[in-house]
């Protein structure tokens, strides 16, 4: 019989693979360079008369930002990735439970006094405090949720945990609603975002940069090693391997769930107080956008892989950051979800993604 022909689609991804991933991905980027250079941009304007620069300021710009907002969608995503990791769920009320942190985050540092005033010690002082608080209780609602929610349907059909967590999002959504109202709230700008601390080739790095990525490595790191060299991690790794198998050498495979659903809810929390600070506004319906773009990072990486999340959660931070400098705010969610299409058609298990069991 005839050889029968390879479909396009199936060519494509065995032709262009990595190598076309990375040409897509770096495409805006020097795209937007390439453009800074030749036909340059407005710096300013001075006596009546534009400004205009021949650098690649403005790109570095957008990419510092980026990095910054990708950090706190890279925070969000781990929770996502870590629990589908295990259970093959995607929990839908994670991007609420960052919400929480949030709320929790800008409620408690005005309970204890910190403001505008407070000096650098006690900032630091209360701010870690308060980042500790409210991993806590995100940690503890994450597994709360699984405990009263997913634990009872882990043996029904993948539709029901599904819908339960859409409506657990939608309970969260209106805890948010009543404890601090329907418009967004400004709170305290604690750090002075805005601020620069340093140049670096005329790119300002300014407060927030540096918060978001400095609460983001040491976590990301911190979780990477309690994953490899604890047996706790161990056992997490197993149970996402085979949970039979893993029950059967005398895991507690319920309990290491849990400790999933606490990381992934404390990583959840610790973004609530870095987008409470770096924003300087809280707004219950900041979890669902939040929580979308998240689980787009997760997926974007390859869903179930720490490094993927991160990865991914960083990707789109600088993907959003040159839209909306460039393009227009209007257009930042096609954008990522169109760098989303493309990815999953040359790369159906996303970036970093690998084949993982079915569940069943």
């Amino acid at each position: 019989m005839p050889a029968v022909p390879a479909r396009p689609l199936a060519l494509v991804r065995r032709y262009l693979g990595r190598w076309g991933l990375l040409a897509a991905l770096a495409a805006l980027p020097i795209y937007y360079g390439i453009r800074d250079l030749t036909h340059g941009y407005q710096a300013g304007v001075v006596a009546g008369h534009p400004v205009i620069q021949h650098d690649l300021s403005r790109l570095g710009f957008n990419l510092a930002q980026g990095l910054s907002n990708g950090a706190i969608w890279a925070l969000i995503a781990i929770g996502y990735t870590l629990v589908y990791g295990i259970i093959e769920l995607i929990n839908f009320a994670h991007g609420d439970v960052f919400m929480v942190g949030s709320f929790t985050a800008a409620g408690f540092w005005g309970s204890i006094g910190l403001g505008a005033a407070t000096g650098t010690i006690g900032l630091i002082g209360g701010l870690i405090l308060t980042l500790i608080v409210s991993m806590a209780v995100c940690g503890s609602l994450n597994v709360l949720i699984e405990r009263v929610a997913y634990r009872p349907l882990r043996g029904a059909p993948k539709l029901a945990p599904l819908i339960t967590a859409v409506g657990f999002s939608f309970i969260l959504q209106n805890v948010g609603l009543l404890w601090r109202g329907g418009s967004p709230q400004g709170v305290t700008d604690l750090v002075h975002e805005q601020s620069t601390v340093f140049n670096i080739s005329g790119v300002p790095i300014v407060r927030g940069y540096i918060l978001a990525l400095a609460v983001m490595v040491p976590l990301v790191f911190g979780l990477a090693w309690f994953i490899s060299n604890t047996r706790a991690g161990r056992a997490m790794r197993a149970t996402a391997q085979d949970p039979e198998a893993a029950r059967l050498m005398g895991i507690n495979v319920n309990a290491t769930i849990s400790l999933t659903f606490l990381l992934g809810g404390m990583l959840a929390g610790a973004a609530g107080l870095v987008y409470a600070l770096y924003e300087t506004n809280v707004w219950y319906f900041q979890g669902f956008e939040a929580g979308l773009i998240a689980f787009t990072a997760a997926v974007m990486g390859g869903i179930g892989n720490v490094r993927g999340a991160v990865l991914g959660g960083l990707i789109i931070g600088v993907i959003q950051a040159l839209s909306d400098s460039r393009m227009g705010p209007q257009w930042t969610e096609a954008v990522v979800f169109g760098y989303l299409i493309v990815i999953m058609i040359l790369r159906p298990r996303g970036l970093l993604g690998e084949e993982i069991r079915e569940a069943g």
